[in-house]
C-alpha cells in the first residue's frame, strides 16, 4: 500500500512537471512570435489598428482639406470616377495615397491594419483615400466596422475608378499622387508591413 501511494505521487509530480513545462514553452514561442513579426508586433495598437476615437484624436488640428478625408473616416462613398476625380482634384496640393481593396481578397484584409496606422501616422501631410473595387457593399461595410479607417472608400463595382489609376488587375494595389496631382508610382500586391508601406510614402508621396 505504502508503495502505491509512493508511486502515484511520484507519477503526480511527473505530470505537474509536464505540465508547467509545456506552459513555459507556450509562453516562450508567444513571446517569439511577437516580438519577430517585424513592424506591427511593436505596434501599441495590436494587429486590428488603432481605433476611430484615437485616429480622431491624434488627426486633430489636420489642414482643413485632409481633416475633411478624415471626417469621412471608414465611409463607402457613391459618385464613381465622377466623384473620386473631384475628391482629387479638391486634395490638389497635398499628395495622395490610393489603396483599392476589397472584402473579398484575402491579401487585402491582410495589409490593412498597414494602412489603418499609415493613415494616422502621416494623415496630417497626406491624404489617404480608399477604392473599394468588385465588392459587395454590405460585406464592405461590415469589414469596414471591423476595421475602421480614418479615411473614406469609393465604391467601385465596375472598376471605371481603378482604370483611371492604372491599376486594375491586381488585389490589392496602391497608387501615389504627388502633390501635382500626378502619378508618382503604382504598387501592385500587398505591402509585408508598415516598414515597407512607410518608405514607399516619404519616396513617393511629397
Amino acid at each position: 500500500m505504502k508503495r502505491n501511494v509512493v508511486f502515484a505521487a511520484g507519477a503526480a509530480l511527473l505530470v505537474a512537471v509536464v505540465v508547467v513545462g509545456l506552459l513555459s514553452a507556450r509562453a516562450s514561442t508567444s513571446g517569439d512570435v511577437s516580438s519577430s513579426s517585424g513592424d506591427r508586433g511593436r505596434d501599441p495598437s495590436g494587429p486590428h489598428g488603432p481605433s476611430l476615437r484615437e485616429a480622431r484624436a491624434r488627426l486633430k488640428g489636420a489642414p482643413a482639406p485632409l481633416a475633411a478625408v478624415h471626417a469621412q473616416s471608414s465611409q463607402l462613398l457613391r459618385g464613381g470616377a465622377k466623384a473620386f476625380d473631384a475628391r482629387l482634384r479638391g486634395l490638389r496640393g497635398y499628395p495622395v495615397v490610393v489603396n483599392k481593396w476589397g472584402s473579398w481578397c484575402s491579401p487585402c484584409r491582410a495589409e490593412f491594419p498597414t494602412f489603418q496606422r499609415a493613415s494616422i501616422k502621416h494623415g496630417k501631410k497626406v491624404a489617404f483615400l480608399g477604392v473599394d473595387g468588385q465588392d459587395n457593399v454590405r460585406d464592405a461595410g461590415r469589414f469596414l466596422r471591423r476595421f475602421p479607417v480614418s479615411y473614406p472608400s469609393y465604391v467601385d463595382s465596375d472598376l471605371a475608378i481603378a482604370r483611371r489609376l492604372g491599376a486594375v488587375q491586381a488585389f490589392p494595389s496602391t497608387v501615389f499622387y504627388d502633390s501635382k496631382g500626378e502619378i508618382a508610382y503604382i504598387k501592385q500586391g500587398s505591402y509585408p508591413g508598415d516598414r515597407a508601406l512607410g518608405a514607399d510614402i516619404r519616396r513617393y508621396a511629397r
